[in-house]
């Protein structure tokens, strides 16, 4: 007999041997029915394998992440047997569950080059094969065996898979006519996949190496009822519609240029106007809370990023030195700001009276994301970050984490970003070698994060393996409007680069002392940043942030003297104001200019010229009335109070 002990605390006595399965059997006939996976002493795995010692157990069913994890792995392993069926000889990658959904990353047989059109294929075979009710089993083979296996289907992609693992590890799950190599877990069979769509196909290098061969990924998503799966592709059309790359492209925000680069970003007016103003917006905060504004250049030499540590542990992401005519002289494209702030730090002497020092800069970074990485102005190789490093005492080192905490929160209030997770970011403590720095400093650094948070009330979430590569971090993970996710603002403890640039500061007791350094951004990387509020506002942005307040709308040709007369008053109180002088008809001109997102149509005819009035008109609202100019000039002010007096 073994002990079960149930999430709730209760412990009961079973047979050695016993299932997940049969345990939710025990439970509930329906939760036998829902149950997809189950956590046994906290590895989740199939719900088919015995149980044969004492253990804590959490069974999952669809609303759990673990759930759904075993349900779209599985599917992955249905759609290759489907392609494998459809087109044998194909060779296959990787086929991980992902957020939304699975992706399979596949070699197609007999030189076939997959298109849209073979979408639906795919998805009819897998409907077919699912229907069969096709159990799915796991079986424990020997390495010998597993090579051999693959070597006969010609697949050197699994062979590859199966060269780094270790004998006694490795396992085989068989669908109907197909057989992977994997780990698992999966559930019983394919009865539970009732609703299937093949999504689309992307390139994919293998392993993420664009010296590799390029694959073919095939993505697709399940659900256990149909409803969910209409559900979900009426949220992609929605998705679709707020896409910051077709928003951006409509509304002339940014673009990108393949003379200039692939994952350089150009700031287009308009796009450069809002990101002038969420500058100049933090800026203000940050001068009333002690900032001190500093600037640095982009490149720096070699010996900074070795010293810092960035060389070592950024090389891969990096763009490769650039050598100067002066023999063993190289620069870099900086990848972070800090090594640049703490040389900044050291110009000066300080003392404990000094600190906290708090150093902000809108800088400029560049990391080499692989080409197939790159995704709009979510994923670029130039960013700028909203970046600040404090320096402070050991005993100040918890309010100054809680003041950042509060001036995140600040922030996304304002901007509407509700929805997110504050995710405490450890090291990962079985590769200890890709960090730098003491375990007495990380551990110390942890606690500090950990206890700040606390002190806040910040409901937090824990992943390991996640810290920069000096220090810990506590990252806020914004959902979107379509339900991703998206690092924005960090905070990080660092004791580590203090000590490799030396920086210290006069103690009360005369003694030169080390200070703590805090690494934070607000909104993180510009761009991304507002990529997500494109989408979140499906570029109806908030008055404050509009590049364009109000345009004007003559009625006729007639009118367009007093327009343009409006039009100076207006832009010379800062509200950014534009001209709609095209011979169209009213209705047409309110229509467009209503698609391209501006809050306040200002309309102009005899009656207005007149009364030396304007009709208003704000977007998604219709008739605010007729103000005098400088009423308007009043009113529009004083909304743009409000929407930032959070």
């Amino acid at each position: 007999m073994i002990k079960i002990t149930f999430p709730d605390g209760t412990v009961r006595d079973y047979k050695a041997g016993i299932t997940g399965l049969e345990l939710a059997k025990d439970i509930s006939p329906a939760l036998a029915r829902e149950v997809l996976s189950v956590t046994v002493n906290g590895e989740v795995t199939d719900l088919t394998r015995p149980i044969n010692s004492d253990a804590s157990i959490r069974l999952h069913k669809w609303d759990d992440e673990e759930g759904k994890h075993t349900f779209w792995h599985s599917s992955a392993h249905l759609m290759a047997e489907a392609i494998e069926q459809l087109w044998p000889g194909t060779k296959f990658g990787i086929g991980p569950a992902i957020e939304n959904g699975f992706y399979y990353d596949i070699e197609p047989g007999n030189g076939h080059e997959l298109t849209d059109d073979d979408l639906i294929l795919i998805e009819n075979k897998m409907k077919e094969l699912a229907s069969r009710n096709q159990p799915i089993e796991r079986r424990e083979v020997s390495k010998q065996e597993a090579i051999a296996y693959f070597t006969k289907k010609g697949d050197e992609y699994k062979l590859e898979l199966i060269s780094e693992l270790e004998d006694g590890t490795i396992s085989f799950y068989s669908s109907g006519t197909f057989v992977d190599l994997c780990r698992g877990p999966h559930l019983p069979s394919t009865e539970p996949i009732k609703a299937i769509k093949v999504l689309s196909l992307a390139g994919a290098y293998w392993r993420g190496d664009e010296k590799r061969k390029m694959l073919t990924r095939v993505y697709g998503i399940t659900f256990p009822k149909q409803k969910m799966l209409d559900e979900y592709l009426a949220f992609l059309e929605e998705a679709k519609k707020r896409d910051h790359r077709r928003i951006g492209k409509e509304l002339e925000l940014f673009t990108f240029s393949p003379k200039v680069g692939m994952g350089l970003p150009l700031w287009m007016p308009r796009g450069a106007e809002i990101r002038a103003s969420l500058i100049n917006f933090l800026t203000s905060i940050l001068k009333k809370r002690g900032y001190k504004i500093v600037a640095t250049p982009h490149i720096g030499n070699v010996n900074l990023y070795k010293t810092s540590g960035h060389y070592e542990k950024y090389g891969e992401s990096s763009f490769r030195p650039i050598s100067t005519p002066q023999e063993g002289e190289q620069f870099m494209l900086k990848p972070m700001n800090c090594p640049h702030h703490c040389e900044i730090y050291n110009a000066t002497p300080h003392s404990y009276k000094d600190l906290p020092l708090r150093m902000a800069e809108f800088g400029t970074v560049y990391r080499y994301e692989q080409s197939g990485e790159l995704h709009g102005l979510t994923r670029v190789r130039s960013f700028t970050q909203d970046d600040a490093h404090h320096f402070c005492r050991p005993d100040q080192l918890r309010e100054e984490f809680k003041s950042i905490i509060d001036l995140v929160l600040y922030v996304f209030r304002l901007l509407n970003f509700n929805e997110f997770t504050a995710q405490v970011s450890l090291r990962d403590p079985d590769h200890k070698e890709k960090y730098i720095g003491t375990d007495e400093n990380w551990e110390r650094a942890e606690r500090d994060i950990i206890e700040a948070a606390a002190e806040m009330n910040l409901s937090t979430v824990v992943e390991t393996g996640e810290a920069a590569f000096y220090g810990p971090k506590l990252d806020f993970m914004v959902k979107d409007a379509i339900g991703r996710k998206w690092q924005l603002g960090t905070i990080q403890v660092d004791y580590n680069l203090p000590e490799r640039f030396d920086l210290t500061y006069n103690g009360s007791d005369n003694q030169k002392h080390r200070p703590v350094m805090i690494h934070r951004t607000i909104f993180g990387s510009m761009e991304r940043f507002v990529a997500v509020l494109i989408e979140n506002s499906a570029g109806k942005f908030p008055l404050w942030l509009a590049p364009d307040k109000a345009v004007i709308l003559p009625i006729s040709e007639k009118y367009n003297d007093y327009a343009k007369n409006v039009l100076e008053l207006l832009n010379n109180s800062d509200i950014c104001t534009l001209i709609d002088e095209r011979s169209e008809k009213i209705g047409k001109k309110i229509r467009d200019n209503e698609l391209k997102r501006i809050p306040y149509l200002l309309i102009v005819g005899e009656k207005e010229e007149q009364t030396g009035t304007i009709s208003v008109r704000r977007q998604g609202e219709g008739d605010k009335g007729t103000m005098k100019p400088e009423e308007f000039i009043k009113y529009i002010k004083e909304e743009i109070k409000r929407e930032i007096a959070v």
